[in-house]
């Protein structure tokens, strides 16, 4: 029998390697919590325990993580995916396959900013498709404010942004 730990450990392995995308920290968050799994906590362990043995990669966007399965992942979930019984795989797929889209959109709609002089911050906003930048902006901005205002706008506005782009750009 696999104990709780481990079972959390294949629970996100198994999502991780059903998406072709990376899943936040949130997304993840959301279908374990949700089903009552495990706590908070425990579900935070986890994830840190798989980072730490390289079987998951994390990159950080914005203070959001952003989680893809590495090769030992895979091969991990090979030898010890049959632990996760076919209901809880069920309910994953299940999940996966309502959320697709949004989980997918949540993770192409990318905005960023860094400090690049003492009156200088860059922000950059991406709108991907199928992991393919399809609009790649990088603005100058000369405070942190503006760069955390524009960034949060990104994600309502970049349909907006990228229609008038072309709009214009093709007249």
């Amino acid at each position: 029998m696999t104990d709780a730990l481990t079972l959390y450990k294949l629970i996100i392995l198994y999502m991780l390697d059903r998406v072709d995308f990376p899943l936040t920290n949130s997304q993840i968050s959301e279908f374990i919590l949700d089903k009552g799994y495990t706590d908070y906590f425990k579900l935070q362990q986890a994830i840190s325990e798989l980072t730490q043995a390289e079987f998951i990669h994390v990159k950080t966007i914005r203070n959001s993580s952003h989680y893809m399965i590495t090769d030992a992942g895979e091969e991990t979930l090979s030898y010890f995916g049959k632990n996760i019984s076919e209901a809880i795989r069920s309910e994953i797929d299940e999940f996966l396959t309502e959320h697709k889209y949004q989980l997918r959109s949540e993770n192409e709609t990318l905005a960023d900013y860094w400090k690049e002089a003492p009156d200088r911050y860059i922000v950059r906003c991406v709108v991907k498709e199928k992991g393919q930048p399809i609009v790649d902006i990088q603005l100058a901005v000369p405070d942190k404010d503006q760069a955390v205002i524009i960034c949060d706008h990104w994600r309502e506005k970049n349909s907006d942004i990228y229609n008038y782009l072309v709009k214009t750009l093709f007249v």
